[in-house]
């Protein structure tokens, strides 16, 4: 199906306001809901799931330590939107078809207001999964002011739900950014990413089987999901008015699989200021941006030059990525326009900053442990791509224990064949560096024999993040003090079709 592009306007999600407040704070109400939207006006309207009738939800905004309680609510059907492979674990026959528990990816909480996969509940919380499912959670937002964004997180259809449409922006606002002069109010504006693929009803396209000779499970998990299109805010290929001056876009990557690099059509230069825990020490001029699944970007564009441009973001990132195949110019490789065409409405005060914050490096002779975890890809009984986490799967037991307080050094050794997004729960850490290494070797030897040298993370890498590419061929090394709270908590790949098929496992912070 072929579709006009840049006819549709660029929606901005509305801010949520809470309903009134409980136990003395600000307390949410959040309805999961299906309903018909129009993603693009050349096709009809499409059924999608959302938040508060809005694919994607709406934006949760609160101010650094702000303790806010949400209550997710699943007023969803019981018949799936999509197709449900029930050979996946979590998704079995007598499983609820629709089950849905929410994360808030890259927030500091409590377990039990974590979204753990198997905490999942159906509508009216008739049933609930084998663990504790708390209605209301408590988000206590101490933590750096950032980009989070939150979304599905049920064992076995997590890639299911967030296609649907499970997924919105959340942002935790530091009061000290009064202070940097950054553009704000209507210059400062949340880019969700996704791909999609549509049927010519303008129904929702996901594949039900893997390619041959796969063909004993149908519907069936498939290794990946590239779509053919690209939704930002829920519209395909969208176009933004914009006046010649400083605008702040904070960027999220929600797509399943697809990896993004991004440039502009001018040439010109990104300023990032932040990644997933906030700000950078001091802004990074770049012309191009990669973001994995999951990973967010907070950026401003200066279209100050640019009077009656058009101008693209463009994406040139190959899925899978890094090794599949080139994105299409003419559809995923481009992502929204941007059209400098409103007269500037008064004068641009905004200012990029020289300095942004304070990162503290955790230093590596702080680590009391040191863990080598391996990223495998093997074949299931079905035949079909199975990826694995240290070679172990989400119900083994739990081998990785981490005192509270204590420093951890985790070396991710991917043997597989593509990038891993690795997103760990509850921590923000820091990347130490990356290094090729023989894969033949090890896999005969279980020794890591190194093949060039130490590369430092890219300057946009070096804040606080929560998920990190793992590249294949590469160990990648990720430092973090686990805490403040005790529990289970995931980790795992956040390309979506892996994490459903077995690549995800727990940790568990001990005292």
């Amino acid at each position: 199906m072929s579709l006009s592009q840049f006819v549709d306007k660029l929606p901005i999600p509305r801010i949520l306001k809470p309903k009134g407040t409980k136990d003395g704070v600000p307390y949410y109400e959040v309805k999961m809901q299906e309903f018909k939207q129009s993603l693009h006006k050349e096709l009809p309207k499409t059924t999608v799931w959302g938040f508060e009738g809005n694919y994607p939800g709406p934006i949760i905004e609160v101010n650094r330590n702000e303790w806010i309680k949400v209550k997710w609510i699943n007023d969803l059907p019981e018949k799936h939107l999509l197709p449900v492979d029930t050979t996946v674990h979590g998704a079995e026959p007598d499983k609820p078809r629709v089950r849905t528990v929410i994360h808030l990816h890259g927030s500091v909480v409590e377990p039990e207001s974590d979204g753990y996969p198997d905490a999942w509940f159906t509508k009216g919380y008739k049933e609930v999964g084998p663990y504790f499912t708390r209605k209301v959670y408590d988000y206590p937002n101490r933590q750096r002011g950032t980009t989070l964004w939150y979304h599905a997180h049920a064992i076995g259809i997590t890639r299911l739900n967030v296609y649907a449409g499970l997924a919105g922006p959340y942002i935790i606002r530091d009061p000290l950014e009064n202070f940097l002069r950054l553009p704000r109010g209507n210059y400062e504006i949340p880019l969700l990413i996704q791909d999609r693929s549509f049927n010519d009803d303008g129904s929702l396209f996901y594949p039900t089987q893997p390619q041959p000779p796969v063909l004993s499970v149908c519907p069936s998990v498939v290794p990946d999901f590239f779509g053919d299109t690209i939704l930002v805010n829920g519209k395909v290929w969208p176009y933004l008015e914009v006046e010649p001056r400083k605008y702040r876009f904070r960027i999220i990557n929600g797509s399943n699989s697809r990896f993004y690099r991004m440039r502009l059509s001018t040439g010109q230069p990104f300023y990032q200021i932040g990644t997933d825990g906030g700000f950078l020490q001091r802004p990074i001029i770049t012309r191009e941006i990669l973001l994995a699944p999951a990973e967010r970007a907070d950026v401003i564009i200066d279209f100050s030059e640019y009077w009656g441009q058009n101008i693209l973001i463009t994406n040139d990132a190959p899925s899978p990525f890094p090794r599949g195949n080139p994105a299409y110019c003419r559809t995923e490789g481009r992502i929204m326009q941007f059209r400098v065409s409103i007269p500037l409405s008064n004068y641009d005060f905004s200012v990029i900053p020289q300095r942004l914050s304070t990162i503290t490096p955790l230093q590596e002779g702080e680590a009391s442990l040191t863990r080598n975890l391996t990223l495998v890809r093997e074949t299931d009984k079905y035949g079909r791509a199975f990826l694995l986490l240290d070679g172990k799967r989400w119900d083994d037991p739990v081998t990785i224990k981490p005192r509270l307080g204590n420093i951890e050094i985790w070396t991710l050794i991917n043997l597989a064949n593509s990038t891993h997004p690795i997103h760990l729960h509850l921590v923000n850490f820091q990347i130490l560096d990356r290094q090729p290494f023989d894969v033949e070797y090890y896999n005969e030897t279980g020794k890591i024999l190194t093949t060039g040298p130490v590369v430092l993370p890219d300057l946009n890498e070096r804040g606080w993040k929560d998920t990190v590419r793992a590249n294949p061929g590469e160990i990648t090394r990720i430092i973090m003090r686990f805490g403040p709270y005790t529990g289970l908590y995931p980790w795992h790949c956040h390309i979506l079709e892996h994490e459903d098929h077995e690549m995800m496992r727990t940790f568990e912070v001990v005292y």
